[in-house]
């Protein structure tokens, strides 16, 4: 890395986290991961023997939650029996994380690394990168990386399922600028193409009072077969593009609400490491 990343900026987490992870976003996390658990061939809620909560830790199944965050999904999926880790960059969030686990009384593990780095051989069953959290690197070949990584940390047969916001969805629901109300704050948002929709430019504006603060940042989009092209590249052989949790097409019909960022639809790819197929 060149220079510092914008994701890695503290202060844009902590002026920003309020709108990115406000009551709507809490509220989906139980249907989500039901999803998780049902892509990855699990039983809900420990019906299985192997996430069962009188299991010893190292025989249930494996999730790694890449891009953590504050550890929402992480923590509704040990709650349902499973052994979760956390990988997140922001120290600050994995703190907050850790504290919540704490409270529950939750066996979480929680590491502080870039995506890039972070690799454990073959030890996964599942891995999720979830909220639109891929694609904010500058150089592509730091996206090919991570889904490196992915598929050498997955057991063979291993599952990894991606959230993105696919280029098709950008195209066809794109606004040049929006504002609405989040968190007790005004937010302003202003959008526009690059490279011929290669990346999307976002600048977000937060209003509260007479405070003031600005973020541009930058997202690689992909197509559906694009973003296959570059799982197969990573190794995966068994690919699945899906429109949303439902699992319905991602076709011209989808419009269901993801409720990420006020924007609809979403891009989820269910992918298998070796031959199993979902």
């Amino acid at each position: 890395m060149n220079k510092k990343d914008w994701f890695t900026d503290i202060e844009f987490w902590e002026h920003f986290a309020p709108i990115m992870f406000d009551e709507v976003h809490w509220a989906e996390v139980p249907e989500v991961a039901d999803s998780v658990t049902r892509l990855s061939g699990f039983n809900f809620y420990g019906e299985t023997p192997q996430a069962s909560w009188r299991a010893p830790l190292s025989s249930k199944p494996k999730i790694l939650d890449l891009c953590c965050g504050l550890g929402r999904i992480s923590t509704e999926l040990a709650q349902m029996g499973f052994a979760v880790t956390g990988v997140d960059i922001t120290e600050s969030f994995l703190k907050t994380a850790r504290e919540d686990a704490l409270a529950e009384n939750l066996d979480i593990e929680y590491i502080q690394e870039d995506a890039r780095k972070f690799v454990r051989p073959e030890y996964f069953d599942t891995i999720v990168n979830l909220y639109i959290s891929f694609g904010y690197f500058d150089d592509q070949n730091d996206d090919l990386q991570v889904l490196r990584n992915v598929y050498t940390s997955l057991k063979k047969d291993g599952v990894f399922i991606i959230e993105t916001l696919g280029k098709e969805i950008a195209v066809k629901d794109f606004v040049e600028s929006e504002w609405f109300e989040r968190a007790g704050f005004t937010v302003l948002t202003e959008y526009e193409p690059l490279d011929s929709w290669t990346f999307l430019k976002n600048r977000w504006i937060l209003i509260k009072d007479d405070k003031r603060v600005e973020k541009v940042f930058v997202q690689r989009l992909y197509s559906a077969s694009e973003l296959r092209a570059l799982l197969q590249k990573a190794g995966f052989e068994k690919i699945d593009i899906i429109g949303d949790w439902d699992e319905s097409k991602y076709d011209q019909s989808e419009n269901a609400d993801c409720g990420v960022q006020e924007m609809k639809n979403i891009n989820l790819c269910t992918s298998i490491r070796q031959s199993a197929v979902l």
